[in-house]
């Protein structure tokens, strides 16, 4: 299982380990358990070293909060539509030449703002060899299938050996031309980004691996130096923000983020409407402000540095750029 790697066993995973390591008020316990029963904790020792505040702009993505149990009326357990897009357990259908792969749903962090937090938590669980042969079979019959997205959860938490399976497999289907992975791992693990994942990742098409990254402290020298040794074999690094109220919605944490991603040899990609999760209002920031920040970074920073602005409609809609 995921928690076997050992940097992931002194993650904080409750509402006890919170408030002993000063990251909750005992005040909280009672409001912030009821939190918990609903949605899952996690916060690895490379992320909560991190953490000065509750409040700071890492402190507000990874720590609960009551008002996660307050859900606004535009608010939906779903909604991207993944489920009504998923011809079978672990894969998402939504465009015509691309896939979701879902090979679990468990993740290293558990981001306050997911857009599958009813989904994903520490027994969300992995797709057995069964449900990967089933998955395996539906993209080879579909052959106007050119790429395939490893998601969750998060893909690199999975034993080398086990998500080298996984790429191996995919990218012997005559059709599939690109590979990608989408991962919080690079910041919030970067133990991980080892030797033997490095062998995992080296196939023979293209793989594109996304890092999410949200403020440029989450950039370690430690996530810089995992992520060269997977460069070194020639995976292709992307950068996805989520545009989020009081971490990163001013022109000047924007500016450093994307400076720091290029820096690491990442691509700014998509700069991400957030997903209306439920709980999720403490983080909205108005497309108008979001087009705004947008504007203002233009002549700025360099047209490298500058992401697409996005918004995935409700109800498996797709993206459309804002």
């Amino acid at each position: 299982m995921p928690d076997g790697h050992p940097p992931l066993r002194t993650t904080i995973r409750d509402v006890p380990g919170l408030i002993a390591a000063g990251l909750a008020p005992e005040v909280l316990r009672a409001a912030l358990e009821a939190v918990a029963d609903r949605y899952a904790i996690a916060i690895p020792p490379a992320l909560r070293g991190l953490i000065d505040t509750p409040d700071d702009p890492l402190g507000r993505q990874f720590i609960p909060d009551p008002a996660e149990l307050v859900t606004a009326p535009h608010e939906l357990a779903d909604p991207v539509g993944d489920e009504a897009l998923s011809p079978l357990p672990g894969v998402v259908h939504r465009y015509p030449d691309r896939a979701l792969l879902k090979p679990l749903l468990a993740c290293p962090v558990y981001c306050r703002f997911c857009f599958r937090r009813e989904q994903v938590g520490p027994d969300g669980g992995i797709l057995d060899a069964a449900a990967l042969e089933r998955a395996y079979a539906y993209f080879e019959e579909r052959t106007e299938l050119k790429e395939i997205i490893l998601t969750g959860g998060d893909p690199l938490i999975l034993s080398p050996r086990r998500l080298g399976d996984i790429l191996q497999r995919l990218a012997a289907i005559p059709h599939i031309e690109v590979l990608r992975i989408h991962s919080r791992v690079p910041v919030a693990a970067p133990e991980l980004l080892n030797a033997a994942l490095a062998d995992a990742l080296d196939i023979d098409i293209p793989l594109y691996l996304a890092v999410h990254i949200n403020h440029a402290s989450e950039i370690t020298p430690a996530t810089v130096e995992g992520l060269r040794l997977l460069q070194r074999r020639g995976v292709a690094l992307l950068g996805q923000t989520v545009l989020l109220a009081g971490v990163n919605d001013d022109v000047a944490v924007l500016t450093k983020l994307f400076r720091a991603m290029l820096r690491a040899r990442i691509k700014p990609y998509y700069l991400h409407q957030l997903d209306a999760a439920p709980g999720t209002a403490r983080f909205h920031v108005p497309p108008e402000r979001g087009r705004a920040l947008l504007a203002a970074l233009r002549g700025r920073i360099s047209g490298t540095a500058i992401p697409t602005y996005i918004f995935d409609r409700p109800g498996g809609l797709g993206k459309i750029p804002l």
